[in-house]
């Protein structure tokens, strides 16, 4: 009889409790709390709060979990296998920035010319005519350049005539002919001819995870001679085109559905840089868009609709103006050069004068060893946006110091101009080749693949953000992930003692319920 008098004190005590609200609660615990320290330590190491490595690791979580909610990421960041880095060699190199690259099977090492301005890459293959590739004829390399022969590369295959990518195929005499290429470029007399060849380009993938490699095929020149300033020392090594044509190796990425189709380009003031394939950009940037050339986006070109000097906007200072990072400085048609030059001239702070060898027009001695503060070149483009020139000069140095300057641009000839690497240096340039524009935010070309500037503080945001698909964003500011509570509702404090007092019931559900066990027993 004791165990059914027990049964009913259960019944009637559930029975009281049903009509009042059941809650359930549970304590949230950040996943790096110091209690969740001894579960989790064993597999990796162990952040300090709101230190570099906590966001880092916060970040990388995220994106993990972003990447496996979206059932994996279908487009990435690639670079070549050496490093998202570019590099200036000064003089020697024309400078131009330039990347290593590996091409092959077994891989090869080529120093390439980044350049915005063509579509072909193309390499020193089979010389007969290539500039020098030793390290001893060029002041600033550390070992010898590279030659590529497709008959030591096992993944190399020769295209013939009636490939759809040779655009010579009717100078050749069959179809089974190799296929031949002449690219000229805008310097007087400077070509690459040879042979089109298939291979392949070695790839890194990154975007704030672990690091993953890439086998691209690509066309590419079998540069057996070279003339003009490729023998000088520009390109010594090979030429990457990065343009709007199918033959670059931008078009071959997208096509394969590896990247966007996109590329950045970044040129820091101390001669480093970065290039990323398939990179959007941050949110926060500015754009204008690609102009086409007789109904044709067969190059990058954009349309300036005022320039300023200083805080002094010019008129008639209108213009048309491809991006090439294939020419190492600006040169605009003669209308637009005219008035900018002449209010460069008015503003500046040294007295003219002259060098010896200097393209410029417009140069100067200092008053003092340092270069004075110079007037900024600010481009207007479509809806107001604007791309500062902040130093548009070329500093000539001297034993102690700053000797002279020259306003770096020159004329040209027509109404179409060049905006050359000299002015892209300081942002981080996204040529989006998919919606068709330019854009642009100043940055310090950190990598973008692993986010080595990140917050340092849930209220400080990085100059130089990650990919907008890559980091959480409030209106446009990356934030570090937040871990807030969040104040109780001015209704809950009645729930709250509704809560309590239920909770005794349940004490003494539990306690019934255990007598009832034992008795059982």
């Amino acid at each position: 009889m004791r165990w059914r008098l027990l049964l009913l004190l259960l019944l009637e005590l559930t029975a009281r409790a049903m009509p009042l609200p059941v809650m359930f609660s549970a304590r949230l615990v950040h996943r790096f709390a110091d209690e969740i320290k001894p579960v989790r330590i064993p597999t990796g190491d162990w952040p300090d709060r709101k230190s570099l490595r906590y966001y880092q690791m916060l970040l990388a979580d995220d994106i993990l979990r972003r990447k496996i909610k979206l059932g994996g990421a279908r487009y990435q960041l690639l670079f070549p296998t050496h490093g998202s880095k570019t590099l200036s060699l000064g003089n020697d190199f024309g400078w131009l920035h330039y990347t290593w690259i590996d091409i092959g099977t077994p891989s090869t090492s080529f120093l390439v010319a980044l350049d915005a301005g063509s579509d072909l890459l193309w390499i020193p293959c089979d010389c007969v005519q290539c500039a020098p590739l030793s390290s001893s004829y060029y002041s600033n390399l550390d070992r010898d350049l590279n030659e590529y022969s497709p008959s030591r590369s096992l993944s190399s295959k020769h295209l013939s005539c009636s490939n759809h990518w040779c655009d010579n195929g009717s100078n050749c005499k069959s179809s089974q002919q190799q296929c031949p290429y002449m690219v000229s470029y805008l310097s007087d007399n400077t070509s690459s001819s040879g042979l089109l060849v298939e291979d392949i380009l070695h790839l890194q993938s990154g975007g704030g995870l672990s690091n993953s490699s890439i086998q691209a095929p690509v066309v590419l020149g079998c540069g057996m001679k070279q003339s003009g300033g490729y023998l000088d020392g520009v390109a010594p090594d090979g030429l990457l085109g990065l343009g709007p044509g199918e033959s670059s190796v931008p078009s071959f990425l997208a096509n394969s559905g590896l990247i966007h189709n996109s590329f950045s380009l970044c040129f820091n003031e101390d001669d480093s840089g970065r290039m990323f394939f398939g990179d959007q950009g941050p949110t926060i940037q500015q754009s204008t868009p690609f102009l086409p050339l007789d109904g044709l986006y067969s190059t990058y070109i954009v349309g300036v609709d005022s320039s300023c000097v200083g805080n002094t906007c010019l008129k008639m200072t209108s213009f048309k103006a491809q991006i090439d990072s294939g020419t190492s400085f600006t040169f605009l048609p003669g209308h637009a050069y005219g008035v900018i030059a002449e209010e460069f001239d008015q503003q500046v702070n040294g007295s003219r004068s002259s060098f010896e060898g200097s393209p410029w027009e417009y140069c100067y001695v200092p008053s003092s060893q340092e270069l004075p503060k110079v007037p900024s070149l600010t481009l207007v483009f479509q809806q107001n946006n604007s791309f500062v020139v902040y130093n548009p000069v070329f500093v000539f140095y001297g034993n102690e110091g700053v000797i002279g300057f020259c306003l770096a641009i020159q004329p040209t000839e027509g109404d179409m101009g060049t905006i050359g690497q000299n002015f892209m240096i300081g942002y981080r340039l996204v040529f989006d080749r998919e919606n068709k524009k330019l854009a642009w935010s100043r940055s310090n070309c950190q990598d973008l693949s692993v986010g080595k500037r990140m917050p340092l503080s849930p209220n400080e945001t990085s100059p130089n953000p990650l990919p907008s698909d890559e980091q959480q964003r409030t209106n446009g500011h990356a934030v570090a992930p937040a871990v807030a509570g969040r104040a109780p509702h001015k209704s809950s404090a009645a729930l709250s003692r509704m809560n309590s007092s239920f909770r005794v019931y349940w004490h003494c559900y539990f306690f019934l319920l255990f007598q009832l066990v034992s008795a059982s027993y």
